[in-house]
This record gives structure tokens, sequence and C-alpha cells, in this order.
């Protein structure tokens, strides 16, 4: 392990696999994404692609695309019971902005640009979609803006994010 490694790895995502409807678009539209959170294309095939790259635990965690079977493709719902978004932690705001300007060099469907949100201190995130329609985010929260909710979840006890909300005039 690397010194200031995060050594918990109980609850970290292992991998991401989704489905979509066309291998050859979504290797177009990730691969530079993947590769800018540091990913490499580590599988690639007519139907399924693969990246990893190291977490901060020391394991390595994918991200998967496999084609969706023929006749089988539809658009993303995310109000439909599933998945809703994934979003994918930034080292600074700086790097928010700097991926949001790599996804407009590359024509990505940008559904809100570079801004504060008030879901944790200090929240900062941009949000965009892929060609089949999946929400995707990708946020920096700095740690001092965590650890600020983590007390405060212990001292509030059960649903402290609703009295947390409460407090701040903040909706879900």
């Amino acid at each position: 392990m690397m010194s200031g490694q995060n050594t918990i790895k109980r609850g970290t995502l292992n991998h991401l696999r989704l489905t979509v409807s066309n291998i050859a678009k979504a290797e177009k539209f990730y691969d530079p994404i993947a590769r800018f959170m540091g990913y490499s294309l580590v599988e690639k095939s007519n139907h399924r692609l693969s990246w990893a790259g190291l977490a901060g635990h020391g394991n390595l965690q994918f991200l998967i695309l496999s084609q969706s079977k023929k006749g089988r493709s539809r658009p993303h719902d995310r109000y439909s019971p599933g998945l809703h978004h994934v979003a994918w932690n930034a080292e600074s705001r700086e790097e928010v902005d700097a991926f949001y300007e790599m996804l407009l060099e590359n024509n990505v469907c940008i559904l809100d640009p570079p801004a504060d949100y008030s879901y944790e201190p200090g929240y900062y995130a941009v949000f965009f979609a892929d060609p089949d329609g999946m929400k995707l985010e990708f946020v920096h929260v700095p740690i001092e803006g965590s650890q600020v909710y983590w007390h405060l979840f212990a001292a509030l006890g059960q649903n402290p994010l609703k009295k947390i909300n409460e407090r701040v005039g903040c909706c879900e």
C-alpha cells in the first residue's frame, strides 16, 4: 500500500457494469471519460468493453459495458425502477471544470454544467448523459464537507438527512 491510501474497502465500488445499445458508440463516448479518470481499456470485443483503474484502497475497479441483445434496446428511464444515475468522484473543483471542457470537446450531451449544489458542503458537479440517455455525474466534495455531514449523521440519529435538509432548506 502506498502511504496515505484509504485502506478501508468495505462498501466501495468494485465494478460498474452497464448495458448499452451500441458498443461502438459506447466506446467513442466512454473511452475519453474513463481515460480522464485514470482507467485503462483492458478488454475489447464486438459485444463488451472493460476499463480498469487502481482504487485508493489498492484493488482494481472496473467499468464494464455490454452490448444489449438485439431487439431489447430502449431508452434509459432513470425514473423507472432501477439505476437513476452514476457519480464519480473528482479530486478538485478544477478537475470537474477540466472534465467539463473534455466533455464539450467530445460533443457530450450536458445536462447541467458545473455548479455548486447543496447536497453536501462544497458539493460541485457536472451532469451529463451517455448515448442511451443514462445520467452521469462527475463530482468534487471536499473531505471536510463530507466529514461535516458524517458527524451530523452521528449526532442527529435516525433519518439525519431529512433533519439536515429541513435545517438548511434543501430538497431531496
